[in-house]
């Protein structure tokens, strides 16, 4: 894999542009494609493996048949936006000597402070992501709405952090990467997020669904999922599927139910008790089962 330049990117655009899953979201995991058998299991470096350099990350989710990651930003990976060009083209070159897939960069950048120079600072970082993910090989970058803030209304906020994510949005689409808004923190709440959507509307703008305990409040799973399922993006957080007692298996025939086939990733908090490549390559069998049951209800 080679180092592109932004120039040379945009040169293969019409290129990139044909590769467009139906008539929404770039890179959108929904279109009139035929939808694959099986959706695809990935791992986030939050903490099974924010321990694991590069090498080791690449070796492990092999060993583990876990063929996709979402990097988090400041983990021992080390893949950030401090690298050099020869730095970024080494990394992209160890991922297509692997048949470990880079998803994407998982930022920790959030739109929702009042403060000016905050806020542009985050969106100047967001479009450094994106420029490192591009150069990597990553096809997309995570971002958060996040919090709400005293003196400041929740529609202020909700507008502010709409209209951030639409200008990241279209920053994004000039580098092929998708912008991946994390279902996290005050903003959590599945009725929040539609609002935020419907403000940022860019088409390169999704979610990526973070299976919180939010998500069965209100009417409840199913109608939350329904209310923001057309905005769903390449990636989706899951946990542990054998002890996390979030409603996996309910949420699996949800998604089966949309015809996803991007990346559902596991993004756990507890660590295992067991040697964590064997606990993670055990996840996987699981997923497999658990997916090709949700495909037949």
């Amino acid at each position: 894999m080679e180092f592109y330049s932004r120039r040379d990117f945009l040169k293969t655009s019409a290129l990139s542009g044909a590769l467009t899953l139906g008539g929404g979201l770039t890179g959108s995991v929904f279109g009139d494609q035929k939808p694959a058998k099986q959706a695809q299991y990935g791992l986030v470096t939050y903490q099974w493996a924010k321990d694991w350099d590069l090498p080791t990350l690449l070796n492990n989710c092999k060993t583990a048949n876990v063929l996709g990651v979402e990097l988090r930003t400041t983990h021992k990976h080390g893949v950030e936006r401090t690298l050099s060009k020869a730095e970024r083209k080494e990394v992209a070159k160890q991922f297509a000597d692997s048949p470990v897939t880079l998803v994407g960069i998982g930022s920790n950048e959030r739109y929702d402070n009042p403060d000016k120079a905050v806020l542009k600072k985050a969106i100047v970082d967001t479009q450094e992501f994106i420029k490192l993910s591009h150069d990597v090989g990553g096809t997309g970058v995570k971002v958060k709405p996040d919090s709400f803030h005293k003196g400041v209304s929740h529609e202020e906020t909700i507008e502010q952090i709409g209209r951030s994510l639409n200008q990241v949005g279209k920053y994004g689409a000039d580098w092929g990467q998708q912008i991946r808004l994390e279902v996290h923190g005050k903003c959590a709440h599945l009725p929040t997020i539609r609002k935020i959507l419907d403000v940022a509307d860019h088409p390169n703008v999704a979610i990526c669904w973070n299976c919180n305990k939010q998500d069965l409040e209100g009417a409840g799973l199913e109608a939350n999922f329904a209310m923001v399922k057309d905005r769903l993006g390449d990636t989706t957080h899951i946990h542990d599927l054998i002890h996390n007692p979030y409603p996996h298996k309910e949420f699996f025939e949800l998604m089966a139910g949309a015809n996803y086939t991007g990346w559902l990733m596991l993004e756990e908090g507890k660590l295992p008790q067991q040697d964590t490549v064997a606990a993670l390559a055990e996840q996987r069998k699981v997923f497999d089962k658990m997916w090709a049951q949700a495909q037949d209800s």
